[in-house]
């Protein structure tokens, strides 16, 4: 799919092109599916390959695109223009702690979701995880007729919006433009007007194997204190498992419960801000309108323009200011306030208004802002430029990268293991989840989905740490593994006692003779561990107090920049361990 550089309609005189550019990359590769040889991206974006360079070298420079080869390929840091809109939407925040708890309750998988344009986008998912399970992630949009939660959006359409419904299924009848819908759920456009009626009527919708053989679910919206509508949330369920019949009778009383709660955790949640806006108004009100003396500059800028700046001088023509910028206005919405006025925005960038201003008649432009009586707001389609994939991205992909980098700049090998245990048993050992291997002569050779006994291992010692005391030894006691192995209760708390201290453990020949290896922990948005990262190496290799000097700084940075990943892209979406 080609995605030009405009939309049909002329670009308004003030709009940026390098900022229309770089979105319309961030978009080729996030339809890729996160990954596109450069050669493809500059065919997709219909560019010159040196305007693409360019926006790739600015990219890779804020963090959203790394360069692997001959290839661009998202990077964690581009979930955070998603993260703006969901976090300005309220909806996931808000809503999303009910909807898990239904998920739980009825074991069955349930979506937050959003109206956008002629479709829907999910914001949020609990999904159960099965053999045959919900594929569908946050800011994956589905046409409104696939399923039952278009019905409900639809069903407060005017004719306008129903005219451009039909229009797209016409230019686009095998859904071409939805990557995550199969192309013969085309068929589900023949009864939509019908099941929105019904909808509107009934006040929820259903959904019978619309999209997917042996796909059912039920919906109903969220509404604000007027009426409006703020999202659906749907159960989804397979007819293995159940039928349409059982889940009205069962789950649709329960289903409503859910609403109401949730609608009125959105009304006070809007309160709430209408009184803080209130309250900034009075307090502005009160403010001297004439002071003595102006005051004085703000001499600490924030983040976004320093960075930019700096990056600037650094790079020079490879690196596109006005591109940077952009983002960085796209990137400040966050959940204070659901829309914001320039002047915010400004502040929160520490950019000129002017410069803000030709950003957002830019996003704008390109359907990615919405502006209303001087207050400006993300729309769902901020979620194209990339968080899809990147919703997806579990811990050891995360990991990879920074592992590559570590091992070639220490030449040893690394990797991430996290607790694991039987069905039912307590987690007792390590599973290795991730790995890169050194090239040496001598090497340690180790795989991913190997296991050993957590006690006896520099990363089962950082994680056993971080749990609380009475969980942190195995039972029955731990067993010999070398004639260095601690099995000593008492030393092994003492030990883990002390590695909670340092923030890290140093373990020598206790799996095996002759293996040294060094770990620290890796730390989720809750500060708890939820994995560990290690180099390991031969004890001929060096001493243990080099070992310390040499390789645990780089061994933290690395754990750093895979925590840093993992708060952006796991702000709102489950970040799996394996």
């Amino acid at each position: 799919m080609t995605h030009p550089t405009a939309f049909a309609s002329p670009a308004p005189r003030e709009a940026v092109g390098p900022l229309i550019r770089g979105l319309s990359v961030l978009r080729a590769l996030a339809d890729a599916g996160g990954r596109l040889p450069v050669g493809d991206l500059v065919r997709a974006t219909a560019l010159a390959r040196s305007t693409v360079d360019r926006t790739l070298s600015t990219l890779e420079r804020l963090g959203h695109v790394r360069l692997e080869g001959k290839s661009a390929v998202l990077a964690p840091r581009s979930a955070e223009l998603g993260n703006a809109y969901l976090s300005a939407c309220r909806l996931p925040d808000v809503c999303g702690p009910a909807a898990d708890r239904l998920a739980d309750e009825l074991d069955e998988s349930v979506s937050l979701a959003v109206p956008d344009r002629d479709g829907i986008r999910f914001v949020h998912q609990s999904t159960r995880r099965r053999t045959m399970s919900l594929a569908f992630r946050i800011g994956d949009r589905l046409p409104a007729e696939c399923g039952a939660v278009g019905a409900l959006t639809a069903a407060d359409w005017t004719g306008e919006q129903w005219d451009a419904w039909e229009a797209r299924r016409l230019s686009d009848p095998r859904y071409d433009g939805f990557p995550a819908v199969p192309a013969e759920a085309a068929r589900s456009g023949e009864s939509f007007r019908q099941r929105v009626d019904a909808a509107r009527k009934l006040g929820w919708s259903e959904d019978d194997q619309l999209v997917e053989a042996g796909l059912i679910a039920l919906a109903m919206p969220v509404r604000d204190g007027e009426g409006r509508l703020l999202g659906v949330v749907s159960v989804v369920s397979h007819t293995s498992r159940r039928g349409l019949p059982s889940m009205r009778a069962e789950l649709l009383p329960r289903l409503r419960e859910t609403v109401a709660e949730m609608e009125t955790e959105m009304r006070a949640e809007m309160r709430a801000e209408m009184r803080a806006e209130a309250g900034a108004e009075m307090r502005a009100d009160l403010a001297d309108p004439m002071p003595a003396s102006p005051p004085a500059p703000d001499v600490s800028s924030p983040e976004p323009a320093i960075r930019a700046r700096e990056s600037k001088q650094e790079l020079g023509p490879g690196f596109v200011e006005s591109l940077a910028r952009g983002l960085a206005v796209l990137a400040s919405f966050d959940a204070n306030r659901t829309a914001v006025p320039l002047s915010t925005l400004a502040q929160a960038t520490g950019l000129a208004r002017a410069t803000v201003r030709r950003a957002l008649i830019t996003l704008e432009h390109l359907g990615y802002v919405a502006g209303d009586d001087g207050l400006f707001r993300p729309l769902p389609r901020v979620l194209d430029l990339g968080f899809a994939p990147l919703s997806g991205l579990t811990l050891p992909q995360l990991a990879q990268p920074h592992l590559v980098t570590l091992v070639t700049r220490v030449r040893e090998s690394a990797s991430m293991s996290v607790l694991a245990g039987s069905a039912g048993e307590a987690l007792d050992d390590i599973q290795y989840v991730a790995r890169v291997a050194t090239e040496r002569i001598m090497s340690v050779d180790i795989t991913v989905g190997t296991r050993f006994p957590a006690y006896a291992t520099s990363m089962g010692r950082v994680l056993l740490a971080d749990r609380p005391p009475a969980e942190r030894l195995p039972a029955p006691a731990p067993a010999p593994l070398t004639p260095y192995t601690v099995t000593s209760a008492q030393r092994l708390r003492a030990m883990l006692d002390q590695v909670g201290r340092d923030g890290y453990a140093l373990v020598d020949g206790e799996l095996e003779e002759g293996l040294r290896s060094l770990a620290v922990p890796v730390r989720g948005r809750d500060g708890r561990a939820v994995a560990a990262v290690n180099v390991s190496m031969p004890t001929s290799r060096r001493t243990a107090a080099e070992t310390l000097a040499d390789l645990l700084p780089p061994l933290r940075e690395a754990a750093a920049r895979i925590e840093a990943d993992l708060r952006v892209a796991g702000r709102h979406a489950r970040i799996r361990t394996v």
